[in-house]
């Protein structure tokens, strides 16, 4: 039977949940992990500094990224340092925009210069990477987070768009493209057909993919019904 550990793309763990980023940590076919403020808020984390200071304990041997949270550039620009200067193997989220829209390919290339290593996040749309490859220091490691999630949302098919997107980033030999806003365990081989050299995945969609990657599918189709016949039955239903 295949295993996640078969896979060209790298997994990276995406989540703020502390048990399971410690749990995944310890897979062999999670090679990093991500996470952001969202996350976070969800989880119920008040002390961001500390979360990622806990974690970082634990988290030494794999790459994470961790994200900035403010609107004001000079601000962005203090946090992205204090951040990058927590540990070796931290990758510092910069958004494509602050909230109102401004550009970040300022800071983006004020940061790449004084050797930050980036997660440039929140891409959407091939001018929005060609941007950041412009940006980029090539001679400093940097992930380039495109969300084909929220494109293919739109109706939209991501696919030819990361295709187009890993083309403009030819010249950037440390550069990694990201398929990010994973919505099903298919789109872990969708991304790596595309040339990702990344996918990150929430920690529910790992546990279905490692659960069900390579299963006989007459198997699933019994257990499919048994799971039908069982809920009928524990329902009661009669006719």
């Amino acid at each position: 039977m295949p295993s996640l550990n078969d896979l060209k793309i790298q997994l990276y763990a995406d989540g703020a949940d502390k048990a399971g980023i410690l749990e995944l940590y310890g897979k062999s076919y999670i090679k990093g992990l991500t996470t952001n403020p969202s996350l976070m808020k969800k989880a119920g984390i008040k002390d961001y500094e500390a979360f990622a200071k806990d974690v970082l304990q634990t988290v030494t041997a794999k790459p994470i990224s961790l994200e900035v949270f403010t609107d004001d550039l000079v601000e962005m620009k203090r946090q992205a340092l204090k951040i990058n200067s927590w540990a070796p193997n931290v990758y510092t989220k910069i958004p494509i925009t602050n909230a109102r829209g401004d550009s970040c390919l300022p800071l983006i290339k004020e940061l790449g210069q004084q050797g930050v290593k980036l997660n440039v996040t929140a891409l959407l749309t091939l001018q929005q990477v060609a941007g950041v490859a412009a940006a980029l220091n090539p001679a400093v490691p940097a992930v380039v987070s495109v969300f084909a999630g929220r494109i293919a949302d739109t109706g939209v098919d991501p696919v030819p768009m990361i295709r187009a997107c890993g083309a403009l980033l030819t010249e950037l030999p440390k550069a990694e493209l990201l398929w990010a806003s994973t919505r099903e365990v298919l789109n872990l081989f969708q991304a790596q057909d595309a040339g990702c050299a990344i996918i990150t995945v929430p920690h529910d969609i790992l546990a279905k993919a490692a659960k069900m990657y390579g299963q006989d599918l007459t198997e699933l189709s019994l257990d499919t019904v048994k799971l039908f016949s069982k809920d009928a039955a524990d329902a009661g239903f009669k006719l």
